[in-house]
């Protein structure tokens, strides 16, 4: 993901978005209303999943589908990231935090939970990320 949150860098830069080195909430606009700007784009991003579901329900082609599927996360995904970048807040590093306390989800017998929708639920021996991301942003922020 290193090339990633590099190309997110660059783009910020060459669209004039704001690129932060260490976590804060200064970037140039009050952080509440980027926040909900952020959040009008991911929504309407998400909207294009219906445009999907119709083209898988009218019978597009498989590859159809799979375009326009990995075209929205990927949307998404540089969307995210952007945000990261314009915050400060460094991508590999929460991602791979986060991955870890998924991976700490699983039950006893070493397998995953699931609920009725398939989302993995947490066992015995979850962690929540947050104390570590705490840890990770306090200690680049007194760098």
């Amino acid at each position: 993901m290193k090339k990633l949150s590099e190309d997110i860098r660059t783009f910020n830069k060459l669209y004039k978005l704001p690129i932060s080195d260490t976590p804060t909430l200064d970037i140039g606009v009050r952080p509440e209303s980027r926040l909900q700007m952020f959040k009008k784009i991911l929504s309407e991003e998400l909207d294009e999943i219906d445009d999907i579901v119709t083209a898988v329900l009218s019978g597009k082609s498989e590859l159809e589908v799979l375009v326009a599927l990995a075209d929205l996360l990927g949307d998404i995904q540089v969307y995210c990231a952007s945000e990261m970048a314009k915050f400060g807040i460094p991508q590999d590093e929460v991602l791979s935090i986060i991955m870890q306390s998924n991976f700490s989800k699983l039950g006893e017998d070493g397998l995953p939970i699931y609920d009725e929708r398939g989302k993995v639920m947490k066992g015995p021996n979850y962690w929540k990320p947050e104390p570590k991301i705490s840890d990770l942003l306090a200690k680049l922020k007194n760098n």
